[in-house]
């Protein structure tokens, strides 16, 4: 993959002049290997999966994996889309590897390499309409409780679930979380978000008092990572995935709440609240407002719950 030249030119793009997270340069990485993967290939590919598909040792040379790239047309596209449904992908992921592709050709115009991208005239599949999961207010603070305290890595613990509610911050966002980023006394956090933009967000006496009761028991230096493992390394995303998922179990809550639930929750316990949509988008990080929106329909299906249950004339 990195002996295509065009493919490191447009990670580099992607790094130096539009500041993408590592996360979503690893993403773009592996979702165009799997696309070369796809040109590689020999043969009807119609029912196929993508584990049918070529190794990149089984790669033709060079020169040959370039000329696939910049001569493959909208029916090459179409049949790698094709691949994927083959594979049993999700419709979200099916869509995030086209616009991978997507923004690669636009990239291979950009630079003159090709007159019009292959991928203009493919439609992204038709996304199912899914309401994000939330917990409600009980959930959280039954979580919250749910580590010792009295040990470094339950104080640990209580910290990061404490945060990530506080903030609404995604589960990368609170990994790379620097002791530095923090300001106690003004009581916000300095957030890199996607595209490394930078943003800060209010945490909360009670995030900041768990914070600090942790950083008092790691006897921790002012500078480094924020959240460390038992090594004393940056903790992984991974690692707080499990270490969540441990505490949903003694808590009594669906082990299916991923870290990203508590974003969520967040959102929707803002909105409930009475925060305004644009508050909660800069709060999110979102570059759009419509990214947001998606979070009224679980206020607006609350009000609707409260106003069927209140008003004399709801019908039953």
């Amino acid at each position: 993959m990195a002996d295509i030249a065009l493919i490191s030119r447009f990670i580099e793009y992607l790094d130096s002049e539009r500041n993408f997270s590592t996360h979503t340069l690893r993403s773009y990485h592996s979702d165009l290997l799997g696309y070369c993967r796809f040109l590689a290939a020999d043969g009807s590919t119609s029912e196929m999966s993508a584990d049918d598909l070529p190794l990149p040792d089984d790669f033709p040379p060079r020169a040959e994996m370039t000329r696939r790239i910049l001569t493959a047309g909208p029916l090459e596209v179409r049949a790698m889309l094709a691949v994927l449904r083959n594979s049993g992908l999700s419709k979200s992921t099916i869509a995030r590897k086209l616009a991978a592709i997507r923004s690669f050709y636009r990239f291979l115009v950009k630079i003159d390499q090709l007159e019009a991208s292959p991928v203009s005239v493919v439609r992204t599949p038709r996304q199912d309409k899914r309401l994000p999961k939330c917990l409600d207010i009980q959930q959280i603070e039954a979580l919250l409780a749910a580590p010792d305290t009295a040990s470094l890595l339950g104080a640990r613990d209580r910290a990061i679930i404490e945060t990530i509610y506080a903030a609404g911050l995604r589960v990368s966002e609170l990994v790379d979380l620097d002791i530095e980023d923090l300001d106690e006394f003004s009581e916000v956090v300095r957030i890199a978000g996607k595209g490394k933009k930078e943003r800060l967000c209010p945490l909360g006496s009670m995030s900041i008092a768990a914070i600090g009761h942790y950083l008092k028991m790691r006897h921790s230096p002012r500078t480094g990572p924020l959240f460390v493992n038992k090594h004393g390394t940056r903790i992984s995303a991974r690692s707080v995935r499990r270490k969540l998922d441990k505490y949903l179990l003694e808590a009594g809550i669906d082990p299916g709440v991923s870290p990203h639930t508590l974003r969520h929750s967040f959102a929707t316990h803002m909105l409930n609240a009475g925060a305004d949509l644009r508050s909660v988008q800069e709060l999110l990080g979102h570059s759009s407002l419509s990214t947001t929106q998606v979070y009224t329909h679980l206020t607006t299906k609350r009000l609707k719950e409260v106003y069927d249950k209140a008003h004399p004339l709801a019908i039953d």
